[in-house]
């Protein structure tokens, strides 16, 4: 079984870290990403849009849904209903916020549940993404396999999470910004100083490329596929369920 370790030090599970820590977060969490990424995290998100929208989902789950960014732009896919789903109640009230402004409460529903434990029956959704959250899984094989008890035959599941580069000069550069630029700035803008740590400590210790294409294999995944985004930092994967 893969586990990340928690981010501090704590009697507390990592479930239970974790939500502290994005509750924690939650006010300034969409500000300090597009700082971070430097915005591309929105281009890597359109293009997980685009897949899913091809499949012309009428029911989606997006997991660790966060502040809703990608449950919004996944209103572009026409879909009758979207749900988000997050273990942090701090950042799915400010998703919450986001929603009502862009009229889509209608559409959207943002829902406090465990990603290892989905509130949802067998075979209910067309489409599933996770965006930056499978490495936040306690358990990354019991969560993988919640989503596909949930997800339709001939559904798709996209992930797009964080990857470590593997050419020179990109993987050198990657390092350095992680384990020092990025904490950096957390520190002067995040109350949780350990919380942008911990994100890059995840990201570099989590299965990415072929190995994580094999955990989706064994969990019963078909049509497997990884897309390296900007120079490795980042990777989409696609797949379905039989």
């Amino acid at each position: 079984m893969t586990k990340v370790k928690p981010y501090k030090n704590s009697d507390l599970g990592k479930k239970e870290q974790v939500t502290k820590m994005f509750d924690a977060i939650s006010k300034e969490y969409d500000g300090l990403n597009r700082v971070i990424s430097f915005g591309i995290d929105v281009k890597w998100r359109n293009k997980v849009v685009k897949i899913v929208t091809e499949s012309k989902p009428n029911i989606i789950l997006d997991i660790a849904t966060g502040t809703g960014d990608m449950a919004i732009n996944l209103a572009r896919t026409k879909a009758d209903k979207i749900i988000g789903l997050d273990i942090s109640e701090g950042m799915l009230n400010v998703g919450k916020e986001k929603i009502l402004k862009k009229g889509l409460q209608d559409r959207i529903e943002m829902v406090v549940g465990d990603s290892e434990n989905l509130p949802f029956e067998n075979d209910t959704f067309d489409a599933i993404t996770v965006g930056f959250g499978v490495r936040n899984f306690e358990t990354l094989e019991k969560g993988l396999s919640e989503i596909y008890r949930v997800l339709k035959p001939n559904g798709v599941f996209v992930i797009l999470e964080t990857s470590v580069p593997t050419k020179t000069p990109f993987k050198q550069g990657y390092h350095l910004y992680t384990k020092n630029i990025m904490p950096f700035i957390g520190k002067l803008f995040s109350k949780d100083r350990s919380a942008y740590r911990y994100l890059s400590d995840s990201a570099s210790v989590f299965p990415y490329g072929e190995a994580l294409n094999n955990i989706l294999r064994e969990i019963g995944f078909i049509n497997v596929i990884n897309k390296p985004q900007t120079f490795g930092v980042a990777t989409i994967y696609t797949s379905s369920k039989k």
